[in-house]
């Protein structure tokens, strides 16, 4: 097949789907697909090729599908590819999708709906179910607060919950754009490029406590995400100090709502870095990490009990079990939970693929 690079053209597309493209071949294929089998046709699909060394805009280029574009830019990372991708955008909505996940069928369609219904609402979202690395359901969903959402909810619990989950009205991200006009030229800017991890609770914070738009979720798990345990989200102090930073961003434009938020968000953040040590296995870091959590606000174990005793025993287990009784436990454990939520998965005519 041939690539095609879709020149704009007379029609504008309901939908601008941005997926930044760097280093992602394995993955880069199925996620596209995953676009281009969406319900709702009428959209435009802009591949972000940000600087990658390792064949993925070769196997972009062989999709010949008119919606796609490519847009080529020496690396700036996810925010920066992001950006590309919002600043050539033509449709009324924006459909942000990394390029290791992947979309069910009805996505597009369910958010378009959602959105038209509900004018007030800038940022529609939906329920994630997780996958590995090879793409196979892990039968474990985030099962996100969906409505009466405050900038506080944002900070606390981040609903979204992840990147390839919300459908954006263009008006949104243009009410909270800057430029920066450091190096050779200004960049536009939606989602901060000074940051390479945390940008996405950066920028729906902003947009919750600069704007007026509101956040609002669909009950369909449509979004799945893969779980990686060598990905940035198991380099757990890392993540902290990109966290901390957000903290810092936001105490400069909003200090009252920072000192009145912040430890209990930080125990918030604190037992989630605990969840994924756990997922990547390492049981000593993630009793710190909910240790830390404790100490930065002791509500963390009364907000969502059952999750803190829950990680709690979950490290203990992993520190005191075999590997094998281990894994025997955590399966029985997840397809105990995955059948509790399977309702939902079907609600959203979700099938794993």
């Amino acid at each position: 097949m041939t690539a095609v690079n879709a020149a704009p053209g007379a029609g504008v597309p309901t939908v601008s789907v941005v997926m930044p493209v760097y280093n992602v071949a394995r993955y880069v294929t199925a996620a596209i697909e995953s676009v281009l089998a969406q319900t709702h046709a009428d959209f435009e699909l802009l591949l972000v090729d940000d600087g990658g060394n390792d064949g993925s805009v070769a196997i972009c280029r062989g999709f010949a599908d008119p919606r796609i574009r490519i847009l080529s830019q020496a690396n700036r990372g996810l925010a920066g590819a992001r950006n590309t991708g919002i600043s050539a955008a033509r449709g009324r909505y924006i459909a942000l999708l990394d390029a290791d996940d992947l979309w069910l069928p009805r996505k597009l369609e369910l958010h378009v709906r959602h959105l038209e219904q509900n004018p007030a609402v800038g940022v529609s979202y939906c329920p994630t179910e997780f996958i590995d690395d090879d793409g196979r359901s892990l039968n474990y969903f985030q099962a996100p607060l969906l409505e009466r959402i405050d900038a506080a909810t944002v900070f606390l619990r981040n609903p979204i919950g992840n990147g390839s989950a919300p459908v954006i009205r263009r008006e949104v991200f243009e009410q909270i754009a800057f430029v920066d006009g450091r190096g050779d030229r200004p960049w536009t800017q939606y989602f901060d490029q000074d940051f390479r991890q945390s940008e996405d609770i950066e920028c729906w914070l902003r947009i919750a406590l600069t704007t007026r738009w509101l956040f609002a979720g669909i009950p369909e798990p449509l979004t799945r995400y893969r779980l990686n345990a060598g990905g940035l989200s198991a380099q757990v102090e890392r993540q902290l100090a990109s966290w901390e930073r957000v903290v810092a961003k936001t105490a400069g434009y909003a200090p009252d709502f920072i000192d009145r938020w912040a430890a209990l968000a930080r125990a918030y953040q604190l037992r989630y870095l605990a969840r994924r040590s756990i997922r990547s296995r390492h049981g000593a870091l993630a009793l710190s990490l909910l240790t830390r959590a404790v100490r930065s606000s002791p509500r963390v174990l009364s907000d969502g009990w059952s999750r803190s005793v829950g990680t709690a025993a979950a490290a203990l287990a992993l520190c005191l079990l075999p590997s094998r009784a281990y894994d025997k436990l955590e399966r029985s454990l997840m397809d105990w939970a995955g059948r509790r939520q399977c309702p939902a998965r079907e609600a959203g005519g979700a099938t794993a693929t």
